[in-house]
């Protein structure tokens, strides 16, 4: 039976699982890539783009990347690795970029919806001039 130190150690590939590993990294961040350039392009042309689905898939996908970076051990990353994460950094600003002027849009069609709201209520119907001085009577 195993330590229990050793057994709760991360493993650290070596030879052919190391390659393993670097490929599952580089499928990982290739579906990411693709995942947020659906998204960034989505939510600037399709009003009707499901943003808590895309999410959820961000999130996986983000899980697995922990994953298998830990899976990684000590392993040294090569140049096309590191291309690979800078290029992923790059989407990931552009995609914020959106996602923040999608935010803030709909926060202004909502703040244009709020004030036309407080307009309409004001207009008048129901206000206390209408309904006379609430004065105790004399």
């Amino acid at each position: 039976m195993p330590d229990n130190a050793d057994f709760m150690q991360p493993s650290h590939p070596s030879g052919e699982s190391a390659g393993a590993a670097l490929m599952n990294l580089s499928a990982i961040i290739g579906r990411i890539e693709e995942t947020v350039d659906a998204e960034t392009a989505s939510i600037r042309t399709d009003v009707r783009f499901d943003i808590k689905a895309s999410n959820l898939r961000k999130s996986r996908y983000l899980y697995e990347l922990n994953r298998a970076v830990s899976n990684l051990g000590n392993i040294t990353l090569g140049d096309e690795h590191r291309s690979d994460i800078i290029r992923l950094r790059e989407k990931l600003t552009a995609n914020e970029a959106a996602i923040l002027a999608h935010l803030n849009a709909v926060t202004e069609v909502a703040t244009l919806m709020q004030e036309a709201i407080q307009r309409a209520e004001a207009d008048g119907t129901y206000t206390a001039s209408e309904f006379g001085r609430m004065d105790s009577p004399a």
